[in-house]
């Protein structure tokens, strides 16, 4: 394997690496603030509306903040990895045609 070759494998090893490091980041940011925006809503509707008093127990309240925070991690994370391996696969593009 040329040292060419080798590098360039680094080089596209390191930005993966920052590009799932800014997804994971960015994820936790917006599972954060789900959590908190379902949470409120929840525990308020638990304390004011007797049907959810009666039939959301803590397992259940437990159950809908932790699918919101879930849900946007992922979603957010996905995005945010995919928009930077677009970015850089244009880059990539954008350095090869400056090179032919």
């Amino acid at each position: 394997m040329g040292s060419v070759s080798r590098s360039s494998l680094d080089q596209k090893l390191a930005m993966a690496k920052r590009c799932s490091h800014e997804g994971v980041v960015a994820g936790a940011k917006a599972a954060v603030v789900a959590t908190v925006a379902s949470a409120i809503p929840t525990l308020a509707s638990v304390r004011m509306i007797p049907w959810a008093r009666s039939f959301l127990n803590p397992a259940a309240q437990a159950l809908i903040v932790s699918s919101a925070a879930g849900a946007a991690y992922f979603i957010v994370a996905d995005k945010t990895v995919l928009a930077a391996a677009r970015k850089n696969s244009f880059k990539d593009a954008y350095q090869a045609d400056i090179k032919a």
